[in-house]
């Protein structure tokens, strides 16, 4: 696992895996903790726990989709808040037994499930913090965006390829919708962009991959 600070108050946990990694990222805000995706599985999350274990703020959980990679974590976090996109919630219940059964042998830890307890459609804003959550489907219908106001860091989840080579993720929607999200990335106020699995990247990839679609 790789540890990497981003900025003024993000931290970006890599796991490397053969033949792909994979992001956790960390906001510590001034109110609250905010953690972004949960991995494959408890011992994924324990590094986490133990880099804040001295931090008294309460901590978010925020899924950016329903991919197993992204949410076997979720339940070391019970009684936290943990957010996504209203399908996500949906998906995650529904595929959860498929992706357990496709793709368990990646499982790292346990893997229970723990749904989303807040959920919404198009925008939730944490203003003592300068963290905007909105809906952006592309990868999947159900992903979501964080945009640290303050750090000017945009992450996407799987919405950008997970290498270099492969910029262009799956895309699990019309390309007209996932084009869209692009655009509206591209209006956004930042200046770093963290994916699930690709490297630490500057906003203009967001150009280079509108080029590609």
């Amino acid at each position: 696992m790789k540890l990497s600070k981003i900025k003024n108050r993000g931290t970006l946990f890599t796991y490397d895996h053969p033949g792909w990694d994979l992001n956790i990222y960390l906001i510590r805000g001034r109110n609250y903790n905010y953690i972004i995706d949960t991995g494959i599985g408890s011992c994924c999350i324990e590094p986490i726990l133990n880099y804040i274990k001295d931090d008294a703020k309460k901590t978010i959980i925020i899924n950016t989709h329903y991919h197993w990679d992204h949410v076997w974590g979720n339940s070391s976090f019970e009684g936290c808040i943990l957010i996504s996109h209203k399908l996500c919630r949906e998906m995650i219940q529904s595929h959860w037994d498929e992706m357990l059964s496709k793709n368990g042998n990646y499982c790292y830890g346990e893997a229970k499930m723990l749904l989303p307890n807040l959920i919404f459609e198009d925008e939730l804003y944490f203003c003592e913090d300068n963290i905007r959550l909105f809906h952006s489907p592309g990868h999947t219908l159900d992903s979501i965006s964080i945009l640290d106001e303050e750090d000017h860091v945009l992450i996407l989840g799987d919405n950008i390829g997970d290498s270099m080579e492969e910029l262009l993720p799956s895309i699990n929607c019309k390309r007209a919708i996932y084009r869209n999200t692009m655009l509206k990335y591209e209006q956004m106020n930042f200046d770093i962009c963290i994916s699930g699995h690709n490297k630490v990247l500057e906003k203009e990839i967001i150009r280079t991959i509108l080029s590609m679609v």
